[in-house]
């Protein structure tokens, strides 16, 4: 995995004791997060759900919820954890950052609540994945700051010569999401609890996406990319099949992400050259994202006969295959006569989830299920079978939704366009409603799949855990990873 040649000196000792918790709340917070999410997906199904504790638990104030939840709960403590991780082990120093490194835990998990309890109560700037209001806004950029002088500080204090790619994956997405979060969230605060955006009309809509469509391609996209290069090839007991393409892919990747954005605003106010702008760099970012993609699946080669046996292997590969599917789907998306009758409908959503669980969340559990048996000294985890049992629900969960969604979405943006001769719409639009309900139960069926697979793995780690306190307590020791 490139040069890790390291200065003479004593073996590190790294602190996991941070490493630890977040991996344990990624998991609690997936399960709250997803939980929400098979809630309101069961609320388009069946609308008396809206009413259980009206007006917080209706839709339009859960889903912003749900979106943020797994997004920076779920996903952010998965990111934390694993550049936390990966940095302390291919710098082979310890954290860097003192009291900033416990600070970056306890002050994203009160994010994270903050978020939980302004949310449901419609406190909301309404901006896509931004809707924190400013007090909250102003404590995850101090978070933020604070998790970019940890992760910086430990590169620079660095026992190797070598930046590892993962590093600057995670590098870069900790730069620019500080800059997207930054300059998207100005606002000017009317109360507590009321702000309105620096930003107006049109170039409110532009800066929305521009930060919008670069948390999918940087917090979602870079960070987790940064993941793969690392528990991949750790995994599978092999090199990145060509540490040249992994720096290309970086840096094509970066370049050319920030400029994709305008394809949200298709047929909008904002000016067509912008939106065609957005369509062509959309589509240029294929290269990258499918050279990465290769990248990982061909890091498999000579150890493709550990898939029939490691469900931790399978989680990865299937999540590269995910992203390949996803940056695929996205480009062609962001052509202007496909998104004229993909734009508003489900097609949408079905994308956005064949990306978050096909590939954030599958990433995440692989990456976590690699961790977990070394954080807790432990061979492995408490049950293989378990792992697998996960890997076959989350699977046929994500596929079962996506696949809901695509016939859904293809079906409404076909009647939507269908007119009769007179030029009056042929479909009313609650017809396309009552067509769309069957979607609605099978993409509800797969997000309680894929919920149910993250409660097996909230068990399975709660038993490996229990096993390694009894170990520890057994010889007396408190319980630690080894040093390398």
């Amino acid at each position: 995995m490139g040069s890790h040649a390291t200065v003479a000196g004593d073996p590190p000792v790294y602190d996991f004791d941070i490493v630890r918790k977040f991996s344990i709340m990624t998991i609690v917070w997936g399960i709250f997060g997803m939980g929400v999410g098979v809630l309101i997906a069961s609320q388009l199904v069946w609308p008396g759900l809206n009413d259980l504790l009206q007006p917080y638990t209706s839709f339009g104030r859960l889903r912003p919820l749900h979106t943020n939840a797994v997004i920076f709960a779920f996903g952010g403590c998965a990111l934390f954890a694993t550049s936390y991780y990966v940095v302390q082990r291919t710098c082979q120093t310890t954290l860097f950052g003192g009291w900033l490194v416990p600070f970056t835990f306890w002050g994203w998990q009160a994010v994270i609540v903050l978020a939980a309890i302004t949310l449901p109560q419609g406190m909301t700037s309404a901006k896509e994945y931004a809707e924190l209001e400013w007090p909250i806004d102003i404590l995850l950029a101090l978070v933020w700051i604070s998790y970019a002088i940890v992760f910086f500080g430990t590169i620079v204090k660095r026992r190797t010569s070598h930046i590892y790619v993962a590093n600057w994956f995670y590098g870069g997405f900790i730069v620019t999401v500080a800059v997207l979060h930054i300059v998207n969230s100005a606002a000017i605060p009317v109360t507590l609890t009321k702000s309105y955006s620096a930003y107006a009309g049109a170039a409110d809509a532009m800066v929305q996406w521009w930060y919008g469509h670069n948390a999918v391609g940087f917090f979602l996209t870079a960070g987790f990319l940064g993941m793969m290069y690392y528990f991949v090839p750790k995994q599978a007991g092999r090199p990145v099949y060509s540490y040249q393409l992994s720096i290309v892919h970086f840096w094509a990747l970066i370049s050319l992400y920030i400029w994709a954005g305008s394809h949200h605003l298709h047929y909008s106010a904002l000016p067509d050259w912008t939106q065609s702008l957005g369509m062509v760099m959309s589509l240029i970012l294929l290269a990258p994202s499918w050279g990465g993609m290769i990248n990982g699946i061909m890091t498999l080669s000579g150890a493709w006969h550990k898939l029939r046996t490691d469900p931790t292997l399978r989680f990865l590969v299937v999540a590269l295959s995910f992203y390949g599917m996803s940056t695929f789907e996205g480009p062609m998306m962001a052509i202007k006569n496909v998104n004229a009758l993909s734009h508003n409908t489900d097609w949408t959503v079905g994308h956005v989830h064949s990306g978050a669980l096909g590939w954030v969340a599958m990433i995440s559990i692989g990456a976590l299920y690699h961790m977990l048996p070394k954080l807790f000294n432990r061979e492995e985890m408490y049950s293989v079978k378990l792992i697998n049992l996960h890997f076959w629900l989350a699977t046929v969960g994500t596929v079962l939704y996506v696949v809901a969604m695509w016939i859904n979405g293809i079906g409404q943006g076909l009647m939507w366009r269908a007119f009769n001769p007179d030029g009056s719409l042929t479909y009313s639009f609650i017809e396309t409603v009552v067509f769309s309900k069957g979607g609605y139960v099978m993409r509800a069926i797969g997000g309680a799949f894929f919920l149910t697979g993250m409660l097996i793995m909230a068990y399975n780690t709660y038993r490996t855990v229990n096993a390694a306190k009894k170990a520890a307590e057994s010889v007396n020791q408190p319980v630690q990873a080894p040093a390398v």
